[in-house]
């Protein structure tokens, strides 16, 4: 049975997804598809089956996608702190501004009143001569120690500030360090695994670098007829809100680009990045990293899921993809593959996120 996902696109762009069910294009290979058995030696690899090399590769780019939400986690802790040492920097100048002037002001106090002579109040009444106006100067005299005593607090309240702001500064910029270093390692990490990936296919002749692809997608086929066959689509039945079919509209006008780790468009995309700008085309701030979507959102039943909601995948939440109805959903989904449609079970799903409420 073949269904058809129409995505709210802009006029001029309209495309029309078609999406195979059940027995179709998302459920399985099609009819006379020629796959490589799951035993069969590979020619260049040796003693080793193109299924298991399938699976050892598989295992790399997943290895190589929890390091790009680490590495994109890391990212967006270093922007953030970076905005605060920022903030933090412009403080510090306002306040040692303010407290110039007020050493400067309070060293102008201090000579007035070396210039008054600083005699106790008995000697001034001795040398004065007239109480009166002894009297109405004393009056004045308490209203400016304590205006002085005031300033002088604020003068040492601005101290303790700056005080405060420097040590929280150095703070933050030792976190700061503490980040790049784990991005650093994050993205060694990233390059290393996907290094050995390409390193494993590039060994491959022609002709068993494309029966491995078609193992990837038999691979993918059969998770995905599985999740159908438990009767899933007979339960979800909701209908996208509008925000959610504007998100879907972006992500789908993306189809084709290249996934790209770290990227967030508009050329190319990680898996999360996809989501992140969709979303915000939509008027909707979600976090930047799938992990941080699975805690940080709303989390749905899968049964009543809608298309927009955002289907979370794998035991650590290193993937995402945006579901389109009828079982299926847009993502981006690794190193060497573009943005695509694919079946919304076709990989391990953790759970279902809402970023609209």
């Amino acid at each position: 049975m073949v269904r058809t996902v129409r995505a709210a696109v802009p006029s001029g762009r309209r495309r029309v997804v078609v999406v195979a069910c059940a027995l179709g294009v998302l459920a399985g290979p099609a009819a006379g598809g020629a796959y490589a058995a799951p035993d069969e030696p590979s020619p260049g690899g040796g003693n080793v089956s193109l299924e298991e090399l399938r699976k050892k590769i598989e295992k790399l780019h997943d290895r190589a996608g929890s390091a790009t939400d680490a590495y994109n986690a890391a990212e967006e802790r270093t922007k953030q702190q970076q905005r605060e040492i920022v903030g933090l920097a412009r403080k510090i100048d306002r306040l040692q501004d303010e407290q110039r002037k007020m050493t400067d002001r309070a060293g102008a106090m201090a000579r007035a009143q070396y210039r008054a002579g600083g005699l106790p109040d008995e000697a001034r009444l001795v040398l004065d001569g007239d109480p009166d106006r002894f009297l109405s100067d004393g009056v004045r005299l308490r209203q400016g120690q304590q205006a002085a005593k005031g300033f002088l607090d604020r003068l040492g309240s601005t101290r303790e500030k700056l005080d405060h702001y420097a040590r929280d500064a150095t703070r933050k910029w030792e976190s700061l360090e503490q980040n790049r270093k784990r991005k650093a390692a994050a993205k060694k990490k990233i390059t290393g695994q996907l290094k050995q990936a390409e390193e494993l296919e590039s060994k491959l002749a022609k002709d068993e670098r494309e029966k491995l692809r078609q193992l990837e997608d038999e691979a993918s086929y059969q998770r995905q007829a599985k999740w159908l066959k438990s009767g899933i689509l007979d339960e979800i039945d909701s209908k996208g809100s509008k925000a959610g079919k504007e998100a879907i509209a972006y992500a789908t006008q993306q189809i084709g680009k290249d996934y790209e780790w770290g990227a967030e468009g508009p050329t190319t995309f990680d898996c999360s990045g996809l989501t992140l700008r969709a979303w915000q085309a939509a008027g909707e701030e979600i976090p930047r990293t799938s992990q941080e979507q699975w805690k940080q959102l709303p989390r749905i039943p899968v049964k009543k899921m809608r298309p927009g909601d955002l289907i979370i995948f794998k035991q650590d939440a290193s993937h995402v993809g945006m579901y389109v109805g009828d079982g299926a959903m847009v993502h981006a989904p690794r190193t060497g593959r573009q943005i695509t449609i694919e079946g919304a079970g076709s990989l391990p799903i953790l759970g279902v996120v809402r970023p609209d409420k």
